[in-house]
């Protein structure tokens, strides 16, 4: 089976934060859990560095969009490596390679019929004498009266046009833009329509969309799918191919949610593989990402690949709800975050990945404190996972020379561990992947609670056969949560296969025993409570 996992392209105009991480975690877990079954799997993302985000912060520091791009493109790079994210490319928009095969859709869609020309009113700005593109026009969004910037409003969802904002202003210099006609390209989104309500309905009944995706979706298409302009003024992007229309811009409609094919492209292109084997109708489609960029998953991009006829469509949406932090909304121009290179520079991936897994924010907004994120690594990665470890590890190489006693395993604990294996697979694989880690760590109380009612430290002289079958049971377990936790927290789990030689290394259970435990080392550190406070008071000083 081919499958293919798209991680959603984060802005490359500032930092990384917690809610990224959230909204794209799964992925990586995906992509994990998938290539330890054995599948074929295709893993991309990239920097969007196309976007009017970019330009309005090189507007801000004086610099160029290409340093800005570089800047933090070099950034996440770093970042998703650090967390442990496995893409076989994470790639740029503003590569060659992506503006080709951009230009290349665009001429097909053209071709294909579905783009025409229409002269529009759109916000102009007579002090920087530009026409502003979406995001450089901010004002009050009609249906629900919260700020908003030109293309969607992030309270209520609602997809707008710049023009439909009350009390408008550039948002470059405040002013309060014209109103001047321009040309541009429209995409016929409409022509859509009935086919992406028998797309909706196929993926209600096949149950393979988070819930959020689903009802955002047909909200839209109740609402009518309008037609939208694909082209803008913008100071940067890709060029429209067509003579007589200079200066226009392939806009994010067409351009941003196009990067996971061009990023197919290059990737099969690299390794000498044909690109149809991803992007057939018979692949399992994946798309990761935040509940703000729902409509562009659901609607834009598969009447995208439709009017290009392209039968890939998405099979899998899994769309978190909002990261909150300390009870409050992130808010990036205040400061209100928690940074990712500044966090991981104190603390375990291991330890984010886990606490943002099993609190993730799957059916509803979840929140970030410092609290819980301290009281979950010391409480449940350390006290019950690394714990279970520690203990079985130290007593065998303590009063059996790092020999593991090659016993019987417990009856119960061997039909529980195989049954986990199809369990946790089946959540992972339906985009349930809290109740997937849950389900797992069900397995590591388990066998702590073995441990403490066997007692092998008193069987050790009373009964060494007991005491034999005892570590050796949960020698066996402990061998198995390092290949079913490996998607979610994977430095613990190397240095747990390195300590047992483990060479195994797939989505089954093995029922071997390992000869000899390694040098056992800890698997975490606790953290001191004081961080609390400490960190608390770091996010308040630096609200802005």
């Amino acid at each position: 089976m081919s499958i293919f996992i798209g991680g959603a392209w984060p802005y490359a105009n500032g930092s990384l934060h917690l809610g990224h991480v959230a909204a794209l975690l799964p992925g990586d877990i995906l992509a994990r859990y998938y290539r330890l079954k054995g599948e074929d799997v295709l893993y991309v993302s990239g920097s969007d560095c196309n976007g009017t985000p970019i330009s309005i912060r090189a507007n801000q520091e004086g610099t160029t969009v290409k340093a800005i791009a570089n800047r933090y493109h070099e950034e996440f790079e770093a970042c998703f490596q650090e967390l442990g994210f496995t893409y076989d490319l994470y790639t740029r928009t503003d590569s060659e390679a992506h503006h080709q095969a951009v230009q290349h859709l665009f001429l097909t869609l053209q071709a294909n019929g579905y783009l025409y020309t229409k002269k529009i009113e759109q916000a102009y700005c007579p002090v920087d004498k530009q026409f502003l593109p979406d995001r450089f026009v901010e004002g009050i969004c009609p249906v629900c009266g919260a700020k908003a910037r030109g293309d969607q409003c992030d309270n209520c969802s609602t997809i707008l046009d710049p023009l439909e904002l009350l009390e408008k202003q550039c948002k470059i210099c405040g002013t309060a833009p014209e109103i001047r006609k321009t040309e541009h390209f429209y995409y016929q989104f409409s022509a859509f329509q009935k086919q992406l309500e028998h797309f909706v309905e196929q993926a209600e009944a096949a149950g393979t969309w988070r819930d959020n995706a689903l009802q955002l979706t047909k909200r839209y298409l109740q609402e009518g799918v309008p037609d939208r302009a694909v082209t803008r003024d913008l100071p940067n992007g890709i060029d429209v191919p067509i003579a007589g229309y200079d200066g226009k811009k392939i806009y994010v409609w067409i351009e941003a949610v196009a990067g996971y094919y061009t990023a197919s492209l290059v990737w099969a292109q690299q390794n000498g593989q044909a690109l149809e084997k991803w992007w057939p109708a018979r692949t399992r489609a994946y798309y990761v990402h935040g509940k703000d960029n729902i409509p562009f998953h659901t609607i834009i991009w598969p009447a995208i690949l439709m009017g290009a006829h392209n039968e890939a469509l998405p099979t899998h949406i899994v769309s978190n709800e909002y990261l909150t932090l300390e009870k409050r909304k992130l808010s990036t121009s205040q400061n209100w975050a928690v940074w990712v290179p500044d966090f991981l520079e104190r603390y375990d991936a291991d330890s984010l990945r886990y606490f943002l897994t099993i609190n993730a924010p799957e059916n509803h907004d979840a929140d970030f404190s410092w609290r819980e994120f301290i009281y979950s690594h010391n409480g449940e990665l350390l006290g019950a996972f690394a714990n279970f470890v520690n203990r079985n590890l130290k007593f065998i190489a303590k009063s059996f020379d790092g020999n593991v006693p090659q016993a019987p395993i417990d009856v119960a604990i061997y039909h529980r561990v195989a049954v986990l294996y199809e369990k946790a697979g089946q959540l992972i694989e339906n985009g349930h992947l809290k109740q997937a880690l849950e389900l797992i760590f069900e397995d590591v109380r388990a066998g702590n609670r073995y441990f403490d009612e066997a007692q092998p430290w008193r069987t050790l002289t009373e009964a060494p056969e007991q005491c034999a079958k005892t570590l050796a049971t949960c020698v066996f377990l402990i061998e198995n949560l390092a290949q079913l936790l490996q998607p979610f927290i994977p430095f613990a789990c190397e240095k747990l296969k390195r300590m047992l030689a483990i060479e195994a290394n797939g989505w089954q259970m093995i029922s071997t025993l390992p000869a000899v435990v390694q040098q056992v080392q800890p698997l975490y550190q606790r953290i001191d409570l004081a961080k609390i406070d400490e960190e608390l008071q770091r996010l308040q000083n630096n609200v802005k």
